[in-house]
């Protein structure tokens, strides 16, 4: 039963791959991408993932993907055009595949009642109702007649790239599981050149013939430049279905005709039947299994070549990924503690013992790189998804939309694009109801009538950048000013800046619709994508042009297990401070110091006054008596106050760290984003400059004493 299991989940694995594949090849075709190999590639996804369906009786996922294979084969075929119209069909029904395969990996019918209405379209594409299917999953067939092309035979020029031989005889199971050799060796034509012989010398009387019980079978050979796993991968699922055989060897042709067998020329988009003329008996499937390995083995030798061999892959579960990468972080722990230690002993720098030291930390991160790169992913399927939000989206409200993207081959650490998946779906689906406007509205702006999301990934010191952008009428700030008045979210005589006032739409229960629908009206707005955002240790946000668009801007860590940062002592506690947001450390002279009113500071740097923010005063710490005052600063760059000037008592140096979350263990703490174990075993706090220049600006003057409290008990519990 396990391994049943197992399998079922590998088919899913693969399902998300083909997925993948149909979108990105649908996404080609949208831009123009008419060609046979693109074609080919869409059609192959949906053919494998009905082929794959149909093996664990999945009725409703086969029945729908065969029809959907079968407006594609319409297309490849090019006896339909893939006009606009005809893509957002298939777009749609794209979309709607998608959520039949979740529905059955969940075993739950959610989505089972909207597949007519897509079946439907289908089938105007194709003129009409689809006509009966010749077998069912229940087993029973049934027969309709064909016509037999006798074209003119003519002999064939010679193909080149390396020749197969392929025994193919279809089990019982095959035909129950929706599976039509046909359609497979088409696929194989789509590798190379192809010609197959039906094996009719099973074929009984009409007084022994069992309608269930298969008796043909095919040799087919293959001529290709591809490799032997790419056509092993058009059997993959019929695999056990069937006995196969694949051989890699130039074929024998006998000049003798073969009564018994007929001959298929198949090219990729036409399969003719011819009389056989010049092609040998087909070779019988009781040949021995021996005698085939034989044959593969006389071929070994010669190899194929390096290029056409894939990388092989290995399926690991993420448990075991989890925790070796815990262990790795113990291990960056425990060589800091050796390094305090052997630093302690204050011996000469080219001692024996300092240079293994040396060498095991510059190990221990070669080693915490390549973990981290086992978890590291494209965010290219998330991308993907989004598509389908932004026509789910634009349908509900009517709205014409097109989701351009951008960095899909950024990586970032799985939990990290596992975790965005919920934020990103209510920004994108945002940006549609509240960014776009309606095609009247943007004809009448002097603007496409259709709208553009954009939707961007790149890396940046260490992070990684996540920009949504709309193409809309921008932000309302006069609207969004009177609403937070009238939910008492601001006072009425509060003077608030552009940026002040876009980030009241975080606040928790803030909306601008006017009515309630599917996608908003009931308060569950961006305050959720930015809990969600900071809960991975990043921020989000905003900027707007009036009549140009609005831009979400996410910055997110590559991981949530180890950071580079700097250590630094605040009043008297050491405490940590993310390398990606340093720009320089200053220590500035008396004459750089500036004040402003009666408390604030700036500093002076290369002509632009930057504010100042005292990290001991900001977490509520007081410094011991005749405490000398701090002279050195660190220059930071945050996403809300741009740059700005953190004072700390001393800078100790730099190092790795691993994360230790606060929110299980403790609680949030406000400037605080985590904490960490140093190689002395002393919890050091890991600072959010981000936080400390907001509570800066905002924060009340009575919420130090608080924060004081709290950061006195969280050095207590820790």
């Amino acid at each position: 039963m396990s391994q049943q299991v197992s399998i079922r989940d590998m088919f899913f694995e693969e399902t998300e791959e083909l997925l993948e594949a149909l979108t990105e090849g649908l996404a080609q075709m949208h831009a123009g991408a008419h060609d046979d190999e693109t074609v080919n590639a869409v059609f192959r996804a949906v053919h494998s993932i009905k082929g794959g369906a149909g093996a664990f009786k999945l009725t409703a996922l086969v029945a729908f993907a065969h029809r959907f294979e079968t407006v594609l084969d319409e297309v490849r075929s090019h006896r339909l055009d893939p006009d606009a119209d005809l893509m957002r069909i298939l777009q749609r029904s794209a979309d709607h595949l998608t959520v039949l395969v979740d529905d059955a990996r969940s075993g739950e019918d959610t989505h089972g009642a909207q597949t007519p209405e897509f079946l439907s379209a289908l089938d105007a594409c194709l003129g009409g109702p689809a006509e009966p299917e010749l077998e069912d999953l229940d087993g029973s067939f049934g027969f309709s007649a064909i016509t037999l092309d006798l074209g003119d035979i003519a002999p064939a020029e010679t193909p080149s790239g390396q020749p197969f031989t392929i025994i193919f005889w279809p089990h019982k199971g095959l035909y129950a599981n929706g599976h039509d050799p046909a359609l497979l060796i088409a696929a194989l034509a789509d590798l190379g050149e192809v010609w197959a012989e039906i094996d009719l010398t099973k074929l009984p009387d009409l007084d022994g013939f069992d309608p269930a019980k298969p008796c043909l079978g095919w040799t087919i050979h293959l001529t290709t430049t591809e490799s032997e796993t790419e056509i092993q991968s058009v059997f993959e699922f019929v695999e056990g279905l069937c006995d196969l055989h694949i051989t890699a060897q130039h074929p024998v042709i006998s000049s003798d005709p073969a009564p018994e067998v007929l001959v298929f020329d198949i090219a990729p988009e036409v399969l003719v039947i011819e009389p056989s003329v010049a092609a040998p008996v087909a070779e019988s499937a009781d040949r021995s299994i021996a005698e085939a390995r034989r044959a593969d083995a006389a071929q070994a030798d010669g190899g194929l070549s390096e290029k056409n061999v894939p990388k092989p892959t290995l399926r690991v579960d993420l448990d075991r990924v989890d925790r070796l990468i815990n262990a790795v972080g113990e291990l960056i722990i425990n060589q800091s503690m050796i390094a305090q230690r052997v630093s302690e002993l204050r011996l000469a720098t080219d001692a024996d013992v300092v240079t293994h030291v040396e060498d095991y930390r510059l190990l221990a991160r070669d080693i915490q790189e390549a973990v981290m790169a086992i978890r590291a992913q494209p965010v290219k399927p998330l991308f993907q998804r989004m598509s389908r939000i932004v026509r789910e989206a634009a349908d509900a409200t009517g709205k014409t939309a097109r989701l351009v993207t951008q960095g899909e081959g950024s990586e970032v650490d799985k939990t990290v694009v596992e975790r965005l998946a919920d934020p990103l779906t209510h920004m994108i689906r945002n940006a549609v109801d509240h960014g776009l406007e309606t095609a009247e509205a943007r004809i009448a702006a002097g603007k496409d009538p259709c709208g553009t999301i954009h939707l961007s990934a790149a890396h940046r010191s260490g992070a990684v950048i996540i920009t949504i952008r709309d193409d809309g009428a921008g932000l309302n700030r006069r609207k969004i000013l009177e609403i937070a008045r009238k939910k008492n979210l601001v006072s009425g005589d509060a003077e608030l800046t552009d940026p002040e006032i876009d980030a009241l739409l975080f606040l928790p229960g803030f909306s601008t619709a006017s009515t309630i629908s599917n996608l908003s009206g009931r308060g569950v707005g961006l305050d959720v994508v930015r809990n969600a955002v900071v809960a991975l240790g990043g921020r989000v946000s905003i900027s707007s042009t009036p009549g140009q668009g609005t831009e979400f801007t996410i910055s997110l860590p590559l991981t949530l297990a180890v950071l580079d940062g700097m250590v630094v002592s605040v009043a008297g506690q050491v405490m940590v401070i993310p390398i990606t947001a340093i720009l320089e450390t200053i220590r500035p002279g008396n004459e750089e110091l500036h004040v402003v009113g009666t408390t604030d500071r700036l500093l002076s740097v290369r002509g632009k006054f930057i504010p100042l923010v005292d990290v001991a005063e900001g977490l509520g710490f007081a410094r011991p008596p005749n405490h000398p005052e701090p002279q050195t600063m660190l220059l930071v760059e945050t996403e809300t106050q741009g740059h700005c000037a953190l004072i700390v008592d001393r800078v100790f140096d730099q190092r790795q760290v691993v994360i230790k979350g606060l929110d299980t263990n403790y609680g949030a703490v406000p400037g605080v984003s985590a904490a960490t174990v140093l190689g002395d075993g002393q919890i050091a706090l890991i600072l959010d400059p981000d936080a400390l220049a907001n509570n800066r600006v905002l924060a009340p003057a009575d919420a130090r004493s608080t924060t004081k409290q709290t950061e006195g008990k969280l050095l207590a519990t820790v």
